[in-house]
C-alpha cells in the first residue's frame, strides 16, 4: 500500500541548538577563529605571490593548500556562524546539496595537495639531482590542478548518490552543516545502501591519500638516516617539519568524523568541530611558524611597507 508521504523542500539544521546557553559564545570563539584563519591563510598566499625567492613547486602548493582550505572554510563557517545568531535554521534541498558537493570536494582537494607536498618533499630530499627537472612550476600547476579535479569528481559522485532521491522523513538535520550521514539518512529510498556506499567512498580516499603521505616518509626516513652529518639530518627533517604536523593533525581529526562506527555514541556536531574550524586554523599557523623563509618574506614585506 502506498503511503503520502510530504516531500521535503528544505532542511533545518538543528546546530548548536541543543546548546542554546553557549551560542553567543560559540559565535565569538568562532567568528575570532574564523578571522585568523582567513588572514593566515592570505598572508601566505599574498607573500607566496610577491616574493620571487617563494616561486617554488614546494610554495606553490603551500598556497593552494591555503587557498583550498579559505575556500573550504567558506563553504561552512559563514552558514554556522549565521545560524548561531539565528532563530530560523533553514536551508533548501539545492543549497544542501551544493554545500555537501564544494565541502566534499575541497575536503577531498585537502588531503590530495597534502599528499603531493609529501610527494615533492620526496622527490627534493631522494632524487635531489634530478628534482629540478621532475618538478617545475609548470608540473607543480598541473598537480595542483589534478587535486582539484580528483577532489571534485569523487564529491560529484558522492553527492549524486545522496541527492538521487527525494527526502520525505523528518527535515531536521542533527548537525550544523549538510553532512553527508545526516542527509542520506532522511531520503524516502532504503538509505543503508547509499550511506554504505558514500562512506566507503571517503574512507578510501582518506586512508589512501594517508597511506601514500606515510610511504613517501618511509622512503625520505630511510634516505636521511643515511646521510652522513647531524647538521645535513637536520636541514632535511626541518623541511619537512610543517608538512608532517599538519598531516598528522589533518588526518586524525578526519578520522574521527569519517571513520566513526555506525552507531557508536557522542555528539556528531561537536566531533565535527575540530575538523572543520580546528584544523584549517592550525595549518596556516604551523606553516608560517615553523618556516624560515615564510618569517624572512614576511619581514621584507613589512619592512618595504615601513620604509
Amino acid at each position: 500500500m502506498q503511503t503520502n508521504q510530504t516531500i521535503v523542500k528544505e532542511f533545518t539544521l538543528l546546530g548548536f541548538s541543543l546548546y542554546p546557553d553557549a551560542q553567543i559564545s560559540l559565535f565569538a570563539v568562532f567568528f575570532c577563529l574564523y578571522l585568523l584563519t582567513l588572514m593566515g591563510n592570505l598572508t601566505i598566499m599574498s607573500l607566496t605571490w610577491v616574493d620571487r625567492a617563494l616561486h617554488t613547486p614546494m610554495y606553490i602548493f603551500l598556497s593552494a593548500l591555503s587557498f583550498s582550505e579559505t575556500c573550504y572554510t567558506l563553504s561552512i563557517i559563514p552558514k554556522m556562524l549565521a545560524d548561531l545568531l539565528a532563530k530560523n535554521r533553514s536551508i533548501s534541498v539545492i543549497g544542501c546539496g551544493l554545500q555537501m558537493y564544494f565541502f566534499l570536494g575541497l575536503a577531498g582537494t585537502n588531503c590530495i595537495i597534502l599528499t603531493l607536498m609529501g610527494y615533492d618533499r620526496f622527490l627534493a630530499i631522494c632524487k635531489p639531482l634530478r628534482y629540478p627537472l621532475l618538478m617545475t612550476n609548470i608540473v607543480c600547476g598541473q598537480l595542483v590542478a589534478s587535486a582539484w579535479a580528483g577532489g571534485f569528481f569523487i564529491s560529484l559522485i558522492e553527492t549524486a548518490l545522496i541527492f538521487r532521491d527525494f527526502f520525505c522523513s523528518s527535515n531536521l538535520v542533527k548537525h550544523f552543516f549538510c553532512h553527508m550521514r545526516a542527509i542520506v539518512r532522511l531520503s524516502c529510498l532504503d538509505s543503508n545502501l547509499t550511506e554504505f556506499m558514500v562512506t566507503l567512498i571517503s574512507e578510501s580516499g582518506l586512508l589512501g591519500t594517508f597511506l601514500l603521505i606515510i610511504l613517501t616518509y618511509v622512503f625520505i626516513l630511510s634516505t636521511v638516516l643515511r646521510i652522513p652529518s647531524a647538521e645535513g639530518k637536520q636541514k632535511a627533517f626541518s623541511t619537512c617539519a610543517s608538512h608532517l604536523t599538519v598531516v598528522i593533525i589533518h588526518f586524525s581529526f578526519a578520522s574521527v568524523v569519517f571513520l566513526k562506527p555506525e552507531g557508536s555514541r557522542g555528539d556528531d556536531t561537536l566531533i565535527a568541530v575540530p575538523y572543520t574550524v580546528i584544523t584549517p586554523f592550525l595549518s596556516p599557523l604551523i606553516f608560517s611558524l615553523r618556516n624560515k623563509d615564510m618569517k624572512n618574506a614576511f619581514r621584507k614585506v613589512v619592512g618595504n611597507i615601513v620604509s
